[in-house]
């Protein structure tokens, strides 16, 4: 489990001695950010607010929804399509949002549930794809040997840091990944920060 900085230094630590790339890569971003966030509806319901909109426009979104008490699972499964359709939510994101209300997801037990059926629990709603569930896992529960393996910036960053011709895919950089257990969840947020060091170098905004 990832609780404190220093649970993300000693899993940076274990990389590093693993693997001289990421050695190199902690020399040039420095200690890893921790990235904690609370679990249970809201952040989960938030994560689908976001998908596929900017930044600002998911923030407005939200920030209406929490005005409107509408980051509850009882008032949102209450709540009618005209109610969320005015904070802002398209039809698609209205059905995600009742599909979620209306789960039944223990969050308290997901705390204790080993990994893949976190995210199998997770992904058996729509609008939760395996992404989002691995991101809820190792931010919202602290998993230290989860990697998201279908974000973009981490393919990049796995592209330049270990001299690849292209970007690998999903299923390659999870294979990559099996030899980054049981940190995997550190090596996501080293590969994340390295990303951000790399699009400066080269001159994009991230």
């Amino acid at each position: 489990m990832i609780e404190s900085a220093e649970d993300v230094a000693e899993g940076a630590d274990w990389l590093a001695a693993c693997e001289p790339r990421f050695a190199a890569a902690l020399e040039r971003t420095g200690p890893l950010p921790l990235r904690r966030k609370p679990d249970g509806f809201a952040e989960l319901l938030a994560a689908i607010v976001s998908q596929q909109v900017s930044t600002a426009s998911a923030a407005a979104i939200w920030g209406r929804m929490q005005a409107a008490g509408l980051d509850e699972a009882g008032r949102v499964a209450d709540a009618s399509e005209d109610d969320l359709r005015a904070v802002g939510l398209s039809r698609q994101k209205i059905r995600y949002a009742g599909a979620l209300a209306r789960a039944g997801i223990d969050y308290r037990a997901l705390r204790s549930m080993p990994d893949p059926e976190v995210v199998a629990t997770l992904v058996a709603v729509p609008g939760v794809g395996r992404w989002t569930a691995e991101i809820y896992a190792m931010f919202s529960l602290g998993r230290a040997d989860v990697f998201a393996a279908g974000d973009l910036a981490l393919q990049e960053a796995a592209r330049d840091l270990f001299d690849l011709e292209a970007r690998p895919r999903e299923a390659a950089l999870r294979s990559m990944a099996d030899d980054w257990s049981p940190w995997r969840g550190v090596a996501a947020r080293l590969l994340w920060a390295y990303y951000r060091v790399m699009t400066t170098r080269e001159g994009i905004r991230a």
